[in-house]
């Protein structure tokens, strides 16, 4: 099992979860962080780290979020590692309430 990022991160990119990875398996898109399943180490120290509720054990990711699933897995390969934590986006409190909004997803 792995830990995985959902819609919720969308446009936010809070990055408290990156400061608590004791394995730097997050990373970093334009407007979203992904988890790679292949580096997690199922520690879950990122999951209450989140403000907006994003990151799922992947057996409890919700139904209407599964395909994130296999986004992490192939986005974590594209993707380069953030081993920091940063600014979140600058309009992340605004989006961090928004619901819907994959099709706002920079690759």
């Amino acid at each position: 099992m792995t830990y995985v990022v959902t819609e919720a991160c969308i446009r936010c990119k809070y990055t408290d979860c990156v400061d608590v990875c004791p394995v730097d398996c997050f990373r970093e898109g334009p407007n979203m962080l992904v988890i790679d399943p292949d580096e997690c180490i199922d520690c879950s120290l990122c999951v209450p780290e989140c403000p907006v509720e994003a990151i799922y054990a992947e057996d409890d990711v919700p139904a209407d979020q599964r395909d994130f699933i296999a986004l992490n897995a192939e986005l974590a390969k594209q993707w380069p590692p953030i081993v920091e934590r940063k600014d979140p986006l600058p309009d992340a409190d605004e989006w961090a309430k928004v619901k819907d909004k994959r099709d706002q997803l920079l690759r």
